[in-house]
């Protein structure tokens, strides 16, 4: 380590962050997140999940208090299955046939509010399993993947996307569907064979998983892909260590969870800002006309000039030692580090049992020195608010 770096820095103020989370549990949001009220189930996660995580939850809130909490979940709960996001949308006596698709569950919120319950201690003896696990069912699309709430005429929206597969999955687990079968909604369970269809249709080329198929791979959808898989027990078997006798994996399973890993590996950075960023030249740019194809000799006009490229034998980035000591994660390729990617990145290597191939003492201090915020809570990036 170098002499630069003060190993006392690296600390984590755990009464400054019980402190924090405590404010945003019994008084305003900050300015920030207010206008993410309609989403108030999602906030209530996060900060009664964090309050859980630094053991606090017990110690800080009243047995009143916790009920209150639980009560105001339920109060959220939908006449026919699933939660809402927050309480505003309820149109109580007002609701009917026609004006009902203003007032949806949505499965975001529902897994939320299950999952809150699960944390606050509560028997989820109050929610409607049943109602819930046949709404939820019918949010399946015919590809596998799910939408997020039923709009018009009984309608699916969204889908094809993976948060919503992870979200499922999560809710059918909490809920312990009874069937465990996955023969779908006849018997008010979801399709198993293909929402994994889905989900294996999403891995990219690189190892990480993507929204959709052909898109870009992503880590917070990686983590959603792989929990999804996880909690449906339909993940394959992780890669042994090589001096492991057991090591009989199927080697098309091993290639793709050894490209997973390579790519889940790669997210650790230690660019943490942009900066240095190539001017682009369009000096020499022309307007093809109407009939015109495009022309080769033009595709100079919209690239970096050939004099700002780093020559072969000159890197494009010095690292000095201390440089390396700090590293988070990014969510994509060419991305810089991002508080939030530490979680992504490597909360699906510890799904995976393999956080051992990140550098987590690099990952703790670049949480603890550069976006641990002085009020608590962490910033996104180093120098930006707390958030949740």
């Amino acid at each position: 380590m170098s002499a630069a770096h003060n190993p006392a820095v690296s600390s984590f103020d755990k009464a400054r962050h019980v402190k924090y989370w405590l404010r945003c549990l019994r008084t305003h949001l900050p300015t920030l997140y207010q206008s993410n009220d309609s989403t108030r189930m999602t906030l209530a996660f996060f900060i009664i999940s964090a309050l859980d995580l630094l053991d606090a939850l017990h110690s800080s809130t009243t047995v009143a208090e916790r009920a209150a909490y639980a009560d105001w979940i339920y109060r959220c709960q939908h006449p026919e299955g699933g939660f809402r996001g927050f309480t505003g949308a309820g149109i109580g006596h007002l609701r009917h046939e026609t004006n009902k698709c203003w007032d949806p569950a949505n499965l975001a919120a529902t897994y939320f509010a299950l999952a809150t319950l699960v944390v606050l201690g509560e028997d989820l003896g109050r929610v409607k399993r049943q109602q819930c696990l046949q709404w939820m069912s019918s949010l399946q699309l015919e590809d596998g993947s799910f939408g997020d709430a039923l709009g018009e005429h009984g309608g699916v929206v969204g889908g094809q996307d993976v948060r919503y597969c992870y979200c499922a999955a999560g809710v059918r687990r909490i809920l312990n569907h009874p069937a465990g079968n996955g023969r779908g909604a006849k018997d008010g369970d979801i399709e198993i064979k293909t929402l994994v269809r889905f989900l294996s249709s999403i891995q990219t080329y690189e190892g990480g998983f993507a929204n959709a198929p052909f898109q870009e791979a992503h880590a917070g959808w990686t983590y959603c892909g792989v929990g999804a898989l996880s909690l449906l027990d339909q993940l394959p078997s992780t890669p042994k260590r090589a001096n492991d006798e057991s090591n009989h994996e199927c080697p098309a399973e091993s290639s793709l969870l050894q490209r997973l890993l390579h790519w889940l590996t790669s997210r650790q950075t230690s660019v943490l800002q942009e900066d240095g960023e190539y001017e682009v030249s369009d000096e020499n740019a022309t307007e093809p006309g109407p009939s015109e194809a495009p022309d080769a000799s033009n595709a100079q006009a919209a690239v970096v000039s050939s004099s700002e490229i780093p020559s072969s034998d000159t890197p494009s980035i010095e690292y000095t030692p201390d440089d390396l000591l700090w590293a988070g994660f990014n969510g994509r390729c060419n991305k810089v580090a991002d508080t939030c990617y530490s979680f992504w990145a490597g909360g699906t290597l510890a799904i995976l049992n393999q956080v051992h191939l990140m550098d987590f003492n690099a990952n703790r201090r670049y949480l603890l020195d550069k976006t641990q915020h002085l009020i608590g809570g962490f910033g996104k990036l180093p120098g930006d608010p707390p958030g949740t």
